[in-house]
């Protein structure tokens, strides 16, 4: 069974960075791409950014600020958060897809307040 987990959420004061990780479990080949999605309380889910072999793509919001990272031909990836700001408080999701099949951690929960 295919599981991602992913780490490294908290709280952090506005201005500040976090580091999230994400690790797939139980597959024996690379996915095609990972990515990172985030729903705040009361919104939809939304796209971070993604990343594949051939792009990388980030949501306008965090264009500058977030550094998206994958680990060559590994199935990990991980968010470099800089200068967050309060409307960054989410729960954030980690997925790996392939052609078929797409794939989602638990969520790790980002709090950004004084």
């Amino acid at each position: 069974q295919v599981q991602l987990v992913e780490s490294g959420g908290g709280l952090v004061q506005p201005g500040g960075a976090l580091r999230l990780s994400c690790a797939a479990s139980g597959i024996i080949f690379s996915f095609n791409g990972m990515g990172w999605y985030r729903q705040a309380p009361g919104k939809e889910r939304e796209l971070v950014a993604v990343i594949s072999r051939e792009t990388i793509n980030y949501a306008e919001s965090v264009k500058g600020r977030f550094t998206i990272s994958r680990d060559n031909g590994k199935n990990t990836v991980q968010l470099q958060m800089n200068s967050l700001k309060p409307e960054d408080t989410a729960v954030y999701y980690c997925n790996g897809y392939t052609g078929t099949n797409v794939y989602w951690g638990k969520g790790t929960l980002v709090t950004v307040s004084s």
